[in-house]
This record gives C-alpha cells, sequence and structure tokens, in this order.
C-alpha cells in the first residue's frame, strides 16, 4: 500500500518585482501553512520522506510544514521536476520513487495537483487551494503502478479557521 500526500504552496506574495521560482510566502501564507502543519502534527502525520520544489514558496511552505511536524531534514529533497503546472512531471517523479518508501510528501504547485488529486483520487476536488493538503491511498505496493486510488483526506486552511 502507498500513501500519497499532497501539500500545494501556501499564498504567494506579488509585491516584489522577482522571477516566479523566487517568489515569496505573503503573511497569509505563511499562517496558513503553520495552520495546516499543526494539524497535521496532531494528525500523527508521518511520511517516509518529503520532496519540494525549488520554487522559493513551495520550499518555504515545506519548510514550515515540516518543522510544525519535527520532522527530520536527513528525509527530506528538493526536487526539479516538482516545479511543474501539468502534473506530468510530478507524476513521472512519483512513479520513480523508491519502493521502500510507503509514505511521501511533496509540496509543490497548482494546476498540477488539482489535476493530479483528481485523475488519482476517488473524489472531485474543484481547486487545491493554497496550502491545501490530500491524502490518497493506493492499494499497489510499487509507485510505478500507483493508477486509481482513495481519496482519505482533505485539509484546507478554511476548514480549521
Amino acid at each position: 500500500m502507498k500513501n500519497l500526500l499532497f501539500m500545494r504552496h501556501g499564498k504567494s506574495s506579488w509585491e516584489l518585482d522577482v522571477s516566479d521560482q523566487d517568489r515569496p510566502l505573503s503573511q497569509r501564507g505563511i499562517t496558513d501553512a503553520h495552520l495546516i502543519g499543526n494539524k497535521l502534527f496532531k494528525n500523527s502525520i508521518k511520511p517516509d520522506f518529503a520532496f519540494s520544489s525549488p520554487a522559493n514558496r513551495a520550499l518555504h511552505t515545506a519548510m514550515i510544514c515540516l518543522r510544525n511536524l519535527k520532522y527530520p531534514l536527513a528525509k527530506f529533497q528538493i526536487v526539479a521536476d516538482l516545479y511543474d503546472f501539468s502534473g506530468n512531471q510530478v507524476l513521472d517523479f512519483i512513479k520513480k520513487t523508491d519502493d521502500t518508501r510507503g509514505t511521501i510528501m511533496v509540496f509543490g504547485h497548482n494546476h498540477a495537483f488539482t489535476h493530479l488529486v483528481n485523475s488519482l483520487g476517488d473524489s472531485y476536488i474543484e481547486n487545491v487551494p493554497t496550502s491545501g493538503y490530500v491524502h490518497l491511498q493506493f492499494k499497489q505496493d510499487t509507485w510505478a503502478n500507483i493508477s486509481q486510488g482513495k481519496t482519505i483526506e482533505t485539509i484546507f486552511p478554511k476548514h480549521l479557521k
């Protein structure tokens, strides 16, 4: 059985004139990432490994969330393929994940995440919001073979406010 945990980056700021990859989180993005991270800690979420897009807003979200989980950064990696908006690179990356890892967490972007949770899960989600978390579970024992899974849980910041 494989568990795939998606967390979209927090709300970003458009105040600075920087490239898309360098856009920081807004204050709301920081607050919401803490909110979700705290909820995941209370729910005893323990991924075997976590991965993030190299984009500043995704990486910052990952650091906030993982710190709230008291997660060891030795089990964390930045992956260029997660800076993807279609979902194709993200899915290719997931399918190549080491099968010794039963639960992985990925931090990244829309429209990739909304597309993937809808094509891989069994519940329709119109939009994974910023700092949104979705847990999918698959009966398969290898990442390469995941196809149709079950949507186990969604946690969105608006649910916690």
